[in-house]
């Protein structure tokens, strides 16, 4: 019976003749290499305190390289072992397992274009060099084997995404009764009772959720703690960001941020409301329209077409992170971002793969607007919106 690593070494041999490229090095030492352990199955929790590659040639057999205390690491994948204890005898090893080989791909980004993608250290990279071949990127293809959902990973996204929704409505229906019965609540209290909806749903996350009031929604990572947290008013303007998984083996998260207004909006909170909202969706719009032609879309291409929206609209500068992020078990996962301005993200978006969609203004000393919500691109050419729509300004009453 073929072994699901046997199914994916099968599968990277025929992307590799694809595209051309003599093999695959995966390098790993102290789970630096995150992106290879996962693939090679390698859990965090496995011992890894010596060097270990694995070499996937386009054609033939795969080879592994590992250190005589650790052998046992790569026991279940296909292919022979060569050992090590001397580091000539890796260097030998290595050389060995490359001769005939022109281009290599590891995880590398050229001049670190995609920090997400780029593992392997630089002292491997020339040592790998010196053996006479063209390093190239793995980001290509890599996503293929580290964020595409099973069906049973899509059923608990819809399931963390329904949560964020009731949980983000519940929190406005909580702040309004507390604001009209004139109780004090402030940020911190808002953030705990969202944690505390999460855990009746039986859902987890890392790190704790935002709640940002009028000039802190305008940091796009403040964090309220109890000491100094800002208290909440009628008039107030308030984010939430939110997001969270099932609290299960495998599960992925969903990943929203609403915004509201604690009474009647202000003209200045409709424009910026208004602008950030079109941009989703002009985002939104360029992945349905290439995901349904069949078109490749690239991840840059979302962030240009949402960016353009604020550029156009005289708030660019205000606009100061990536449009968003890829979504897997973690919730900044390993696949490609919405991104073509903190780094120039140019990995194709791939069927059974999820990301956010979170473009946003801040305003200094003012108030921020970010909208939050994720799409799921189906194998049938299709694109899901999950999390919820916040189509119009939230007024509390």
């Amino acid at each position: 019976m073929t072994s699901l690593l046997e199914q994916k070494v099968h599968a990277v041999q025929k992307i590799l003749q694809e595209k051309n490229i003599d093999g695959w090095l995966l390098y790993d030492f102290h789970h630096s290499n995150r992106l290879a352990c996962d693939f090679l199955g390698l859990s965090p929790e496995t011992m890894l305190t010596r060097r270990l590659c694995y070499w996937i040639p386009k054609k033939g057999d795969p080879i592994g390289i590992v250190h005589s205390v650790e052998t046992h690491v790569l026991a279940h994948a296909p292919g022979k072992k060569l050992v090590y204890a001397a580091w000539k005898l890796f260097e030998s090893h290595l050389k060995e397992v490359l001769q005939g080989a022109k281009t290599v791909a590891m995880e590398y980004s050229p001049r670190g274009a995609i920090p997400t993608a780029s593992k392997v250290d630089g002292g491997m990279l020339d040592l790998v060099r010196e053996q006479g071949v063209q390093v190239v990127s793995s980001a290509s293809f890599l996503q293929n084997f580290t964020c595409v959902w099973t069906e049973k990973q899509y059923d608990l996204h819809k399931e963390a995404a329904e949560a964020l929704d009731e949980i983000a409505a519940s929190t406005w229906k909580w702040i309004a009764d507390r604001l009209k019965g004139e109780e004090m609540i402030t940020e911190y209290t808002v953030q705990q009772y969202i944690l505390a909806e999460m855990k009746k749903r039986k859902c987890v996350m890392d790190g704790v959720p935002i709640c940002g009031v009028n000039q802190n929604s305008a940091n796009p990572h403040y964090c309220p703690e109890l000491k100094g947290s800002r208290s909440v008013k009628k008039g107030d303007f308030i984010l939430i960001d939110l997001w969270c998984k099932r609290d299960l083996p495998q599960a992925v998260y969903a990943d929203i941020t609403r915004v509201a207004v604690a009474g009647k909006p202000t003209a200045r909170h409709e424009e910026i409301f208004q602008i950030v909202r079109k941009a989703q969706k002009a985002g939104t719009d360029l992945v349905r329209e290439r995901v349904t032609k069949k078109k490749e879309v690239r991840g840059s291409e979302v962030d240009d077409a949402c960016r353009k929206v604020i550029v156009d609209a005289g708030y660019g500068e205000y606009f100061t992170h990536r449009t968003g992020h890829n979504i897997h078990t973690e919730d900044h996962g390993p696949g490609a971002n919405i991104d073509g301005f903190e780094t120039l993200d140019d990995r194709i978006l791939i069927p059974r793969t999820c990301f956010s969609i979170e473009p946003g203004i801040y305003l200094p000393r003012e108030f921020g607007v970010r909208l939050e919500y994720d799409i799921f691109i189906h194998d049938n050419h299709t694109i899901e919106v999950t999390g919820g729509i916040e189509d119009k300004l939230v007024q509390l009453f």
